[in-house]
């Protein structure tokens, strides 16, 4: 079962550049996995203090595993927001 995490985050006015910048060592990271079959960080076309996040991982446990050996940093901390669920899909 493929787990798919979307959404997005409202980033402190004036960060969104900054918030994708430091985003970057993640999404590297993670498409360098196997168990990874998208991560993306993208900016909002329209709302400038938004970041809309899409990533798809084979399993639960792929994802857990990655989340807990990522690279650490303050990113979050320019976050005011955010709405992001997980869903569990069959494919």
């Amino acid at each position: 079962m493929a787990i798919i995490v979307a959404g997005k985050l409202k980033i402190k006015s004036g960060s969104r550049h900054d918030f994708v910048k430091k985003s970057l060592e993640a999404v590297l990271l993670a498409r360098e996995n196997e168990a990874c079959e998208d991560f993306s960080v993208s900016p909002d076309p329209i709302d400038m203090n938004r970041v809309n996040i899409f990533e798809r991982w084979e399993s639960r446990s792929s994802l857990d595993e990655f989340r807990n050996s990522g690279p650490e940093s303050d990113i979050f901390s320019l976050v005011e927001e955010f709405d992001v669920k997980e869903y569990e899909v069959t494919t």
